[in-house]
């Protein structure tokens, strides 16, 4: 696990500067995204009449998923610690008919009463809390006894190629930010570093599986352009449009290089760590 320490104010201002560039990329995003939450909801287990808590929920993912899957028979709650970056959630609810509901809460400090909960999942978000364990361990005192916590994680960044070329591009062009640096990305990226952190918190079988799905982009496309802002919008605030385009072209002849073919392969790791409540 990485040893730096995440700063919380800093976490909230890359979160913040972002939410809006989260809710315009969500819809056109939205099946790809789909083929990270399926398998996150098949570790956790949820099924018809579950109740899930979705951690980090951001602009509705995989909280949207979750509650399709639960019907109107169960329950989803999205939550998130920056408030902005629900909005999308919210948006993108709207006239669902199975439609999660949200609130603004701490990882660390939950507002919900003990043993309440069937399913925590959490996608992407773990690597951000100052004290990951404290947030694991309030995952545990909330769900059921018997329940089930999934948390999706990046692997090493050289083995996730948007991060990787996007992120040398940046790095190269405009420096180093640490209140924008992109490495509690890859806390977890060491195999069983988080299937340790959830055993430290108190579940119990725990375990991690890797996903290293390879996709296809088209040569020549800006398939990078949601990842450029998504995850380093904080950098481009400001930029003058010479800088933003001289970026830009940067980033299109990184990933011209390693096409192969019509095709640009995006090699890309997860990792699922999951955790019972005995």
């Amino acid at each position: 696990m990485r040893t730096t320490p995440v700063n919380r104010d800093a976490e909230r201002v890359r979160w913040s500067s972002s939410a809006d560039a989260w809710d315009r990329w969500a819809d056109p995003m939205a099946d790809l995204a789909d083929k990270f939450n399926q398998p996150l909801l098949d570790a956790a287990g949820v099924g018809v009449g579950d109740r899930v808590l979705d951690l980090a929920s951001g602009a509705g993912e995989p909280a949207l998923s979750a509650a399709r899957r639960v019907g109107p028979a169960g329950l989803v709650v999205g939550s998130d610690l920056v408030p902005a970056m629900l909005a999308g959630a919210v948006r993108r609810s709207a006239g669902a008919p199975d439609r999660p509901a949200y609130a603004a809460a701490d990882m660390t400090a939950l507002p919900f009463a003990d043993s309440v909960i069937d399913r925590v999942t959490c996608r992407f978000g773990i690597m951000f809390v100052p004290d990951p364990v404290a947030a694991l361990h309030e995952a545990l005192r909330v769900l059921r006894p018997g329940g089930r916590a999934a948390f999706m994680v990046w692997g090493a960044r050289a083995e996730n190629a948007l991060f990787e070329v996007v992120g040398a591009a940046v790095e190269a062009r405009l420096g180093h930010d640490p209140v924008h640096d992109i490495a509690p990305l890859f806390r977890f990226a060491e195999p069983g570093s988080l299937a340790a952190a959830l055993t430290h918190a108190g579940f119990t079988a725990a375990e991690e599986v890797a996903l290293k799905p390879v996709r296809k982009a088209p040569r020549g496309k800006p398939f990078w352009c949601a990842t450029l802002e998504m995850s380093f919008g904080g950098r481009l605030t400001g930029l003058a449009p010479d800088q933003r385009t001289a970026l830009e072209a940067d980033v299109a002849a990184r990933f011209d290089a390693l096409a192969q073919g019509d095709t640009v392969p995006l090699p890309a790791h997860v990792r699922i760590g999951v955790g019972v409540k005995g």
